[in-house]
């Protein structure tokens, strides 16, 4: 990432013209942040910040989180998340016209702006309780909100801009209401920012309310001066470590939209507080925005098609398309999703999979039974992905992700589709059958016993005996036990434990 070097000041006196009251709070945070980079451990230099471990232990062993993508451009609730950009757009080259969709349901965005749906955004079912109840039975081990998307309103109550979920809309902490719940369950609590290209991101048209002077709208529609947008990027961030120390913060692509200083500043205010708590945090980045040594990369929509070296994160959505909840939504199948999170695992990576819940904070029961899905899987097979780590290689079958190293999530497994992860200790292996095999039994071509010590193999979730032999290239062939579809002790694939041997790479597998 190569950013212009420039130095971070205080808020300008003109200010672009925004009320006295929020510059005032913007020089107060950006003053904060500054005296906590000077406090120290981390200093805002890029090999300084190195020092900060990008993947800790907790991360690393938790392998599923959950966000959701709510905010006001739910109202609509039309195309998609980008709703606010495109209903500037006229006809031309758009796959839908959000604009002529607007203009028939609301009318010219001259005489109904994006602005005006902030007061019809009223969240008036949502209960943090309920969500966070919701995320641990779908076997979250962390969770948290869009904090901000590309829209410029804040889903937390914040004393920096008017357009917060505290002053409008629901008028309430719904963030705040998240971050307790989440935590009193023992999850981690995480918040995304897609803030960093709302300046250039909606489209200014002369006399509609993204060109508007008017100090107030101006926040809104990031109709600022490239100088005080990156300071209110970073007091943004600073607010949200102050009120919800989050244990991970992760950022949408374009942070080369925010100057080089601003994120010096951001990483080691952020991993000094932490210190402070005596927390280890994460950041993670789309691509290496960040550098690999300070920040975990984020593949979205994708995955890696090689076992890495290095831990990573997939962002992924229960719908295709949009992120956001539309009006027919389409929505994944549970087991595409249980057999995405099996892959990106084997592959010493995470899942961060987002939900779609309603303007009015309802997450829809569609939604909730494929959350539920994952979660009655991970009950009978979470010993088998959680604190885990990779095996000599990911896995074997004939359904490979294809491509240059990121893929769209469609791939069709089948129990011929094996995923392998270990133990911590490396004492124990993990087969994942990618489906119930319909054969008498499997060969795991990819191993090679080379010892067994009180060995044996169990399948979790079925209490009788799975039997096994060795072939004569040493691999290992498990014997499939003669179970109907209601005998089975789960849905989408089954994990068999391989304990007590020593497995070797087989070398036609390397």
């Amino acid at each position: 990432m190569v950013l212009p070097s420039v130095g971070v000041g205080l808020v300008t006196a003109s200010a672009d013209g925004i009320p006295q009251r929020y510059r005032k709070v913007i020089a107060r945070q950006l003053e904060r942040i500054e005296r906590g980079v000077k406090e120290g451990p981390y200093r805002p230099d890029w090999e300084d910040l190195k020092r900060h471990q990008e993947a800790p232990e907790w991360f690393r062993d938790a392998k599923f989180g959950i966000y959701f993508h709510w905010g006001v451009y739910t109202v609509p609730a039309y195309g998609n998340e980008w709703y606010p950009k495109w209903m500037h757009v006229k006809p031309g080259g758009e796959q839908r016209s959000y604009y002529e969709y607007h203009v028939t349901h609301y009318g010219e965005p001259s005489e109904f702006g994006y602005h005006d749906f902030v007061p019809m955004f009223k969240a008036e079912h949502f209960d943090a309780e309920e969500w966070a109840d919701l995320f641990v039975q779908a076997g979250a081990r962390f969770a948290g909100p869009v904090a901000e998307h590309h829209d410029g309103f804040a889903m937390w109550a914040s004393e920096l801009t008017p357009w917060n979920v505290g002053s409008k809309g629901p008028r309430r902490d719904t963030t705040g209401e998240l971050e307790r719940a989440i935590r009193q369950r023992g999850l981690k609590f995480i918040t995304t920012f897609h803030h960093e290209r709302t300046r250039t991101w909606y489209p200014r048209v002369p006399g509609w309310p993204t060109t508007s002077t008017d100090p107030e709208l101006r926040m809104l529609y990031a109709n600022l001066s490239e100088e005080l947008f990156n300071q209110i990027f970073l007091a943004k961030l600073g607010e949200v470590i102050d009120q919800y120390r989050p244990d991970l913060i992760w950022f949408d692509g374009r942070l080369e939209e925010i100057q080089e200083p601003y994120h010096l500043r951001f990483l080691a205010y952020y991993f000094n507080s932490a210190a402070k708590w005596g927390r280890e945090v994460v950041v993670t980045t789309k691509g290496h925005d960040y550098p690999p040594e300070i920040a975990v990369e984020d593949i979205e929509r994708g995955r890696l098609n090689h076992l890495a070296d290095f831990p990573w994160l997939t962002d992924d959505s229960i719908a295709r398309g949009s992120w956001c909840y539309t009006q027919n939504l389409r929505l994944r199948t549970t087991q595409e999703i249980v057999h995405e999170l099996i892959d990106i695992v084997s592959k010493n990576g995470c899942l961060l999979f987002n939900i779609a819940p309603r303007s009015d904070g309802v997450i829809p029961q569609e939604q909730r039974e494929i959350l539920l899905g994952i979660g009655k899987w991970l009950r009978v097979n979470g010993e088998a992905l959680y604190a885990t780590r990779p095996w000599l290689a990911f896995g074997e079958g004939p359904q490979r992700v294809v491509g240059k190293g990121r893929t769209l999530r469609d791939v069709a497994y089948t129990w011929q589709d094996v995923r392998y992860t270990r133990s911590k200790d490396g004492k124990t292996v993990y087969a994942i059958v990618l489906g119930w095999p319909q054969a008498k039994e499997i060969t795991l071509t990819a191993t090679r016993v080379e010892a067994e010590t009180n060995s044996c193999v169990t399948l979790l979730g079925y209490e009788g005996a799975i039997r096994y032999r060795l072939n004569g290239e040493r691999q290992l062939v498990i014997e499939i036990p003669p179970l109907a579809e209601g005998q089975l002790p789960c849905k989408y694939a089954y994990a068999f434990k391989l304990a007590g041997f020593r497995l070797a790479l087989h070398p036609s597998a390397r």
